[in-house]
């Protein structure tokens, strides 16, 4: 799958930098989360990985305090960065979102949402690409 595949065909509605360094190792991975960008139709995680001791890529899980169930819809690399694509979309009324690791469920790092404008809330749902 390449990048121009995995990125969702809706409408950016933000774009979520990590409040603190959200560096993070496990036995399986070293890599940081740079940013989290909420799309209308997922959520793309852009994630620099570590290319010291050809570790692999990290395995990430994505939460938010209402529960709702985030699944992996696809993953690209390009060099030492990794996109991972998550739907569906951060539902209306969320105010944060965590990143778990998914190598002993620790903590990644938490971002806060701010909430969707009326405009945004209204945007239509496009349909994601099929993982390939």
């Amino acid at each position: 799958m390449t990048v121009q595949d995995l990125i969702p065909s809706g409408s950016l509605r933000h774009m979520l930098l990590p409040p603190t360094f959200g560096l993070h190792a496990t036995q399986a991975a070293e890599f940081t989360v740079l940013s989290v960008e909420v799309w209308t139709t997922g959520i793309v995680i852009n994630i620099q990985v570590a290319s010291a001791n050809g570790k692999s890529l990290p395995e990430i899980a994505v939460e938010d305090h209402q529960g709702t169930e985030y699944s992996l819809h696809g993953s690209a690399t390009v060099g030492s960065r990794n996109l991972q694509v998550f739907t569906p979309t951060v539902p209306p009324g969320t105010r944060s979102l965590t990143i778990r690791s998914t190598d002993g469920g620790r903590l990644v790092v938490t971002f806060a949402v701010p909430p969707l404008r009326k405009a945004d809330a209204l945007a239509p749902q496009e349909d994601l690409p099929k993982a390939g």
